[in-house]
């Protein structure tokens, strides 16, 4: 097995689970490392936030020991917030601290925050020297291919980041006004990574082993890292791991087992959040885990419906039932 190292942080070369707001919550990325995640990157959080004391940024920081090696990831705008913040999250013992600049989302960009610091090469320069001045905790770099077609400067951006003490860079190679519609252009990757020193870390479209293979290939970036390709296929990291390992990858669980699955997932859902919040917030993650399967639209209406756990063990009785016939 491969490795690489972000700081002196040591990272399995497999794939890694991408930071998700609302999605990528300490439930999901516990699915994600056990069945062999590389490495964790958490809900990006409000640098501002956390320096007013918000509860709730707060909580999006929490790290256990068993999603490391895992990444808190802080969003923000001003040099000084950052490096504040930066300061208050080593209080959460991340193993490393990844910095927001892709977010493509109006509520995010609007602030001048995520995407729309690639617009401004300065500002984020400063951002990324003021996090990595404030800790010993290694600082990496999320971005995008640039705001639109006629700005890609992720290449300008990588370096920058890299000569402000940056220990790595994540590329989803995709513009903001792009959202996450067409096909991310893997090539700004491999542009990047021939860019910089420090390690490359690739997101986007990898929904397979074939994929996962085929990005390192064509990049030659260090770390394969899968978001929206992990919806309802935690074992995805599963399957590629064992290749890596020089195995034959596990085949896709059967009905039955993709239920025991879901069942772990949701309930550890209900165990952080709550029966309530939980089971409000499993509604989608369960939709994901049945796309596919005999009857998924009427399954996918009746988990819209799901308020308590004893509602979600009857749908899983009901995809039993459906499928049977």
């Amino acid at each position: 097995m491969d490795h690489i190292y972000i700081g002196g942080v040591k990272i399995e070369k497999t794939a890694a689970l991408a930071p998700m707001a609302s999605v990528a919550d300490r439930a999901y990325r516990l699915m994600a490392k056990e069945f062999g995640a590389a490495y964790c990157v958490g809900e990006m959080a409000s640098a501002k936030g956390l320096c007013y004391n918000d509860k709730k940024t707060a909580e999006l920081l929490a790290v256990t020991d068993k999603e490391r090696p895992m990444s808190i990831q802080l969003f923000g705008s001003e040099s000084e917030f950052i490096a504040k913040a930066v300061r208050i999250a080593e209080q959460f013992r991340p193993d490393i601290i990844d910095l927001n600049a892709g977010c493509p989302m109006p509520k995010i960009v609007n602030n001048g925050s995520g995407c729309a610091l690639m617009k401004n090469a300065v500002n984020f320069g400063e951002i990324v020297k003021a996090a990595v001045s404030s800790t010993d905790i290694p600082v990496t770099v999320k971005i995008r291919s640039g705001w639109d077609e006629c700005s890609i400067n992720a290449v300008e951006i990588a370096k920058i980041a890299e000569l402000n003490g940056a220990a790595a860079v994540c590329v989803h190679p995709r513009t903001k006004t792009q959202l996450y519609s067409g096909k991310a252009d893997w090539s700004i990757i491999k542009a990047v990574k021939d860019a910089v020193k420090i390690p490359v870390i690739g997101s986007g479209d990898v929904t397979s082993v074939d994929d996962c293979i085929e990005m390192y290939r064509q990049t030659g970036c260090d770390l394969v890292m899968i978001g929206r390709g992990s919806y309802g296929r935690p074992w995805l990291f599963g399957q590629i791991k064992d290749y890596f390992e020089g195995k034959i990858p596990r085949t896709e669980p059967s009905l039955e087992e993709k239920i025991e699955i879901m069942r772990r997932h949701i309930y550890l859902l209900t165990e952080d959040k709550g029966e309530r919040t939980g089971m409000k917030e499993a509604r989608r993650q369960a939709a994901w885990y049945v796309r596919g399967i005999k009857g998924a639209a009427k399954l996918r209406d009746e988990f819209s419906k799901m308020n308590t756990t004893d509602d979600f063990e009857k749908m899983l009785k009901m995809i039993s039932e459906v499928n049977e016939k």
